[in-house]
């Protein structure tokens, strides 16, 4: 059963090591708990077919984090709901990845507009403000595949957001569609505002996509994460993508209320009039909430509710502190999360020549040459105690520097010389004269080479 183990959990030893040792960077938010409890709000009656869904569903949240350690559902997160508006930093994202920026912002600008989301208007250089009011998502949405018919763009786009959910659903929603057809007459306008401008009308269709808070809280992830979908590995969208996705969503994502939500929860994040909120904490989780009562403003009252208790219990806030302000909880910071307690466990397994501890500070991405209060290194300390395997595996393994020098001028093989251990003297000449200080890209690969053979040791 051992053996049977290891061989399934081999492959991803690495991070394991480090969900494991983080014990979860986002931990189950009670503060969930004062959300159901906000009965303001009214589900929108301009769709009626989430008007009608209000009454049989309540209150659902999933949070994803990117090492996918501890993810988290509150609620009957499998029931499926329609994106609306939340799809719009989406599809943006999916033009800027495959067209780039400057051409995108050709025909899309990326200031807040102070206008309704919904208001027939252009800029002054007849241009949509952002692509997060209707009339900048339209646009957008005509960028992706322009040679291609509806269908084609459409299955595109669902392909596209599939790939950055993993294996978590995605689906169309006709009821969805079809109401969206008997009342969009504000959007039908603005798409025939825009037809002289050669741009097609797709928006409905996409808005009509359906996900459930578990698949969109993948969504959100991928985009905390870079790019990089935290199911699958993969790069679904590129750097300069997610940046100015996100810097969008901070400035323009949650309609008239876009700049106090920025001032009070300082986080990307895209509202819909399902009910939906897209929230994103870069380079920690996503999150997808649902709950279709809305403010006057669009915006659901409960999602509102739960971002602003969030952040005023985590530090997530884009400005909050992390070095200085103590009042809230940092759940990225562990509780041994201090540097000296990591050099002198460390130092003291190279002094044991404990080669499993060794082995799992290079897993779990520790600094294999950081020093003591004398300069010395993990090399120094196995060198003087005349551990041979932790000598190897500390230059065979770990490739660290065998020439720094303590606070007395010594290298690690000045100490194995004064400590008359032959064996090791000889293991750290042989480095010395194979080491290079720089080390190329082959080193590099040779290095990652090592560590997959010591896995597989394991």
């Amino acid at each position: 059963p051992n053996e049977s183990f290891s061989r399934c959990i081999m492959s991803s030893l690495r991070w394991l090591i480090i969900s494991l040792s983080w014990l979860s960077s986002a931990p189950t938010f009670g503060v969930y708990l004062c959300a159901p409890s906000m009965d303001r709000g009214e589900a929108s009656v301009r769709i009626s077919y989430i008007y009608f869904s209000h009454s049989v569903v309540s209150t659902l949240c999933s949070y994803c984090p990117l090492f996918l350690q501890c993810r988290h559902n509150v609620g009957n997160t499998k029931v499926p709901f329609c994106m609306q508006s939340c799809v719009k930093p989406l599809e943006y994202a999916i033009a800027v990845h495959e067209l780039g920026s400057e051409h995108v912002h050709r025909f899309v600008g990326k200031e807040p507009s102070g206008f309704k989301f919904n208001k027939l208007s252009l800029n002054e250089e007849d241009k949509p403000h952002n692509p997060m009011v209707n009339a900048g998502a339209i646009v957008i949405s005509s960028l992706i595949k322009p040679n291609a018919n509806k269908a084609e763009r459409f299955d595109h786009v669902m392909e596209f957001l599939k790939s950055m959910v993993g294996a978590e659903y995605v689906g169309f929603s006709n009821a969805t569609f079809q109401s969206e057809r008997e009342t969009g007459d504000r959007n039908y306008a603005i798409g025939y505002y825009l037809k002289e401008k050669k741009v097609y009308y797709l928006i409905q269709s996409l808005c009509s996509i359906e996900v459930t808070c578990e698949s969109g809280s993948v969504m959100a992830a991928t985009l905390a994460n870079g790019g990089i979908c935290p199911i699958t590995g993969d790069r679904v969208l590129s750097a300069e993508a997610v940046r100015n996705t996100l810097s969008l969503m901070h400035s323009c994502g949650m309609y008239d209320f876009s700049g106090q939500f920025a001032f009070h929860v300082g986080l990307p994040a895209k509202s819909g009039v399902s009910g939906a909120v897209l929230l994103v904490v870069p380079n920690v989780m996503g999150m997808m909430c649902w709950s279709p009562p809305l403010d006057r403003l669009g915006n659901s009252v409960r999602g509102i509710h739960f971002c602003n208790d969030l952040v005023s219990y985590f530090s997530f806030h884009n400005y909050d502190n992390l070095r200085h302000f103590n009042k809230k909880h940092d759940p990225r910071r562990r509780s041994d999360d201090d540097p000296n307690k990591s050099v002198v466990n460390l130092m003291f397994a190279a002094y044991s020549g404990d080669i499993s501890a060794l082995r799992r500070f290079a897993l779990s991405a520790v600094d294999m040459e950081q020093r003591d209060y004398d300069s010395r290194t993990a090399l120094h300390v196995a060198a003087a105690e005349g551990h041979q395997e932790a000598v190897m595996f500390l230059t065979e393994i770990c490739k660290v520097n065998p020439h720094g020098k303590d606070r007395w001028g010594n290298t690690p093989l000045d100490d194995a010389m004064q400590f008359g251990h032959d064996a090791v003297v000889s293991i750290l000449q042989k480095y010395q004269n194979e080491y290079v200080e720089k080390r190329s890209s082959t080193s590099k690969e040779a290095h990652s080479a090592a560590l997959d053979s010591m896995k597989s040791s394991l």
